[in-house]
């Protein structure tokens, strides 16, 4: 009978495994194909016309959240407008504070969590459009 190491060395390491496709705290910086599998699930929420777009910003938030990253909460009064945009900044695991390396005895690092992988951090950028039926057609995506 073989061994493990045998069939690996004959037929190669086992597709996807070592891969480590996550925002997590051992993924290793900034990885732009996860960020559009991100998008994808998040286009999926809003891909039809809401009647409630809180829901569906209850469901991105959720996903996200299992994800380790949110964002600020959105107020009922921030949708009344018949179109219109906001953009929510993505924290990581609810940000860093502490101390860092490099950080000076008299100072705290206190930031996202997200800034010091990816150059400004990441953003939920939202866009909704009131339609002619008074449904919310919805778009979001993180950049």
């Amino acid at each position: 009978m073989k061994k493990f190491k045998q069939m690996i060395a004959e037929n190669g390491p086992i597709p996807g495994g070592g891969q480590q496709a996550t925002f997590g705290r051992y993924a290793v910086g900034y990885n732009p194909a996860v960020v559009r599998k991100i998008n994808a699930i998040i286009g999926s929420y809003v891909i039809e016309d809401q009647m409630d777009p809180y829901a569906a910003l209850t469901r991105i938030r959720g996903s996200l959240s299992n994800l380790g990253l949110s964002f600020p909460a959105i107020n009922e009064d921030s949708m009344v407008e018949n179109s219109g945009k906001m953009s929510l900044p993505l924290t990581s695991y609810g940000g860093r504070f502490g101390k860092d390396v490099d950080t000076p005895h008299d100072e705290f690092l206190n930031d996202d969590g997200i800034s010091h992988k990816i150059e400004g951090g990441l953003a939920l950028h939202i866009s909704y459009e009131m339609t002619e039926t008074n449904q919310c057609r919805l778009r979001a995506h993180i950049e």
